[in-house]
């Protein structure tokens, strides 16, 4: 039976008992209890999540003009300017790819999920097994890193008063602790508020653009257009600029990374067949609008290229060079105030993915994870408790790390890029491995259609070229301070989730697949935390 028969056939029966007391009972739509039916999952969480909140999710965990702080050391002006177009161009394939598998099946669970329903039986539990390790990995490290901006952005407030403050690893480390604290609250007791949060954070995140550009383009001296445009400066050591520029691509993935960030509640989303992947797909390419708008302005508005090298963020810079501290201060509160609300999102985002993981029994005491603490979590609260408590905690022991050494911390928070671009190349070389031999894939109303194979096969190669990039140093020659240590965390979680695998996975993990209709186990019913 194919997956229209199958979608035909449950359509049907909900036709039928379309006056029954189940239905709609969560806020969801025919299309979703027909997707969760394919997919084998019985609804356990309030579809409160509209269209402009699920933007609002997705749009300000993205901050791409937020994020515009790094990436001059290798290519200068010019070089960041032309490496952003080109970068975000090439990503925007990725982003397509999974918002159509998002489509097909609209699950929590996210890559991990499609990586077992689309790879070859004899391989899918295995990968499914490390794309849940890497992505749950990846996100946690994600909140370590994001809090560590907020608490670079307080340091920045200070400096602005007072340009010899600095703060010691444990008052940072503190700031870091109680960013997440503060972030347990909106995520526990004021998740009932969290899609109006959303709503208004996305049009924090379209105000805050609007002011910072216009008090930028009135106030700060301008750099010609041709410093802007076609000043390359290879500051990176690299023996070439085209080297020093591809290089630079790994910055600019930072500012546009996690639009499977949404992803991870939709089955918190109405409608999430169809609203998921439009958000994935239109967040980007309005943050991406957002950040070449802004990224022109930071280029034409910051400065000398010496004083952005030597600041801790490049806004500090820019900022500085309206020349009022006020001002200056005024717009990091801003920026400070948007990245902590993307906080908010990062916290909700990987609880979901751990709680979803566990459903799966993907980790020890899964059970545990994926249960939540009060009975009726629902109809109340409507969140998985103890993910978010587990994510924090997880979260905060990274902070710890930062307590003995920075560097240590960086190292370990680099995993973000290498381990979520990991996911994404396993799941989207799962669909185009089904492309090529025209193999059946499940129906999606947000659909690449014919452009399906050359769209996926181009995100599958250009996954890998950034995941090799992102294995290269800042700048050459690398001592123990400057070296890329990415790859040895990244090698590290791979050994990890092997012996995982191996020696609880293997046996204890239940992949998604087995839920679904048409491949389903016999004997399976809805799959269910409680």
């Amino acid at each position: 039976m194919d997956s229209h028969t199958i979608k035909e056939s449950v359509v049907h029966v909900l036709r039928q008992t379309a006056d029954g007391d189940d239905q709609g009972q969560w806020g969801d739509t025919q299309y979703d209890i027909v997707d969760m039916q394919r997919l084998g999952k019985r609804q356990e969480f309030k579809r409160n999540f509209g269209f402009l909140a699920t933007l609002g999710f997705v749009s300000i965990y993205l901050a791409t003009w937020e994020s515009l702080s790094a990436g001059f050391i290798n290519g200068g002006f010019g070089g960041l300017f032309w490496t952003f177009i080109g970068t975000v161009i090439c990503y925007a394939t990725i982003v397509a790819s999974l918002a159509e598998m998002e489509s097909m099946a609209p699950t929590s669970g996210g890559q991990y999920h499609w990586v077992s329903e689309f790879a070859p039986p004899e391989y899918q539990k295995f990968l499914s097994y490390s794309a849940g390790w890497m992505s749950t990995l990846g996100w946690l490290a994600s909140m370590a890193s994001s809090v560590f901006v907020c608490a670079t952005l307080v340091e920045v407030c200070a400096d602005v008063l007072n340009s010899e403050f600095g703060f010691t690893n444990w008052q940072y480390t503190l700031l870091m602790l109680a960013f997440i604290a503060l972030t347990i609250g909106f995520n526990t007791v004021g998740s009932r508020t969290l899609p109006m949060l959303e709503t208004i954070s996305l049009f924090g995140h379209f105000a805050g653009f609007i002011v910072v550009l216009i008090v930028i383009w009135v106030m700060c001296p301008r750099n010609s257009a041709s410093d802007v445009f076609t000043s390359f400066v290879n500051s990176g050591g690299w023996s070439n600029m085209g080297t020093a520029c591809l290089v630079s691509q790994v910055t600019v993935m930072y500012c546009n990374l996690g639009s499977d960030s949404v992803v991870h509640i939709s089955e918190e989303v109405e409608d999430a067949s169809l609203v998921v992947p439009r958000v994935m797909w239109w967040s980007y390419v309005f943050n991406v609008i957002m950040g070449i708008i802004m990224l022109i302005t930071m280029l034409f508005g910051i400065g000398d290229l010496n004083d952005v090298l030597s600041s801790a963020v490049a806004y500090e810079a820019l900022f500085n060079n309206t020349g009022s501290p006020g001002i200056a201060l005024f717009l990091t509160i801003i920026l400070l105030i948007l990245v902590f609300a993307g906080n908010i999102t990062t916290l909700a985002t990987v609880s979901r993915e751990l709680w979803a993981f566990s459903r799966d029994a993907g980790f020890p005491f899964s059970k545990w994870v994926s249960h939540p603490p009060l009975p009726q979590m629902n109809q109340r609260y409507n969140i998985p408790f103890n993910a978010v408590y587990l994510s924090s905690i997880g979260a905060g022991i990274l902070c710890l790390i930062n307590l003995g050494s920075t560097l240590a911390f960086n190292i370990i928070v680099s995993l973000v890029l290498l381990a979520l671009l990991s996911t994404y190349m396993l799941s989207i070389g799962c669909v185009l491995l089904r492309r090529i031999r025209k193999e059946p894939l499940p129906h999606a109303r947000w659909s690449l259609g014919r452009w399906g194979l050359p769209i996926n096969a181009f995100a599958f190669c250009y996954s890998f070229f950034v995941i090799v990039l992102s294995c290269f140093p800042v700048s050459v020659p690398v001592d123990t301070s400057t070296a890329n240590w990415a790859p040895v965390v990244w090698a590290g979680v791979i050994v990890l989730t092997i012996l995982m695998y191996v020696f609880h996975g293997r046996k204890r993990f239940t992949p998604p697949v087995i839920f679904v209709e048409g491949r389903k186990v016999e004997g399976m019913g809805l799959q269910a935390t409680a």
